[in-house]
């Protein structure tokens, strides 16, 4: 159950009602290790001061659990501006254990109830939509917006550009300013990685 507010580590006092939830698929949810997300949102606590929650699925059905209690259960939900989305997959899908579920099928099993967020993937698949595509994923669910990169590199992880995005969020909720304050700071990643955000 996801009833408590995130925690930040002890040393810091910080007033923020920003959170990021992030979601990683792995093989297996019943093995333990920490992975490169988990490092990289402590970093982003001890760096920018941004709290966050983080689970893994191994399943749609995990997927869409974790969500719904996050949705349901945690009086916090509106302060999660960002879902952050850790999953290979191809340019409209995301793969769990060798499945593949089109966007589209994601966006049915939220309809309506995304309202206000972005999804955002990291660069461990490819996004790449059709306007239709976004448009009807935005449609469904209410989402803000989905943003992600057009480039998946196995020598390069997004996770830098990904907590200077977050961190951009936590001054500013215009989408677009954000994005535009990105490629003016990070240029050359947003290049390399080609980030792109729908709405």
């Amino acid at each position: 159950m996801l009833q408590k507010r995130p925690q930040l580590p002890q040393n810091q006092v910080v007033h923020t009602d920003y959170f990021i939830y992030c979601l990683e698929a792995v093989s297996d949810v019943e093995m333990e290790y920490i992975s490169e997300a988990e490092k990289s949102l402590e970093q982003l606590a001890n760096q920018y001061g941004i709290a966050s929650i983080y689970k893994t699925c191994d399943t749609i059905e995990g997927l869409a659990d974790s969500l719904n209690a996050l949705i349901l259960d945690d009086h916090y939900f509106k302060d999660y501006e960002i879902i952050y989305l850790i999953m290979e997959g191809e340019a409209n899908s995301i793969c769990l254990n060798d499945y593949y579920y089109s966007l589209q099928e994601i966006a049915e099993i939220f309809e309506g109830r995304l309202t206000g967020k972005i999804l955002h993937f990291s660069n461990a698949k490819v996004l790449d939509l059709d306007p239709d595509e976004a448009q009807y994923f935005i449609d469904i669910t209410g989402a803000k917006g989905i943003s992600g990169y057009g480039t998946v590199s196995n020598e390069i992880s997004s996770s830098n550009l990904d907590k200077a995005f977050f961190n951009l969020f936590k001054e500013d909720d215009d989408m677009i300013a954000v994005v535009e304050e990105l490629h003016k700071k990070h240029y050359g990643m947003c290049k390399l990685l080609d980030f792109r955000l729908y709405y």
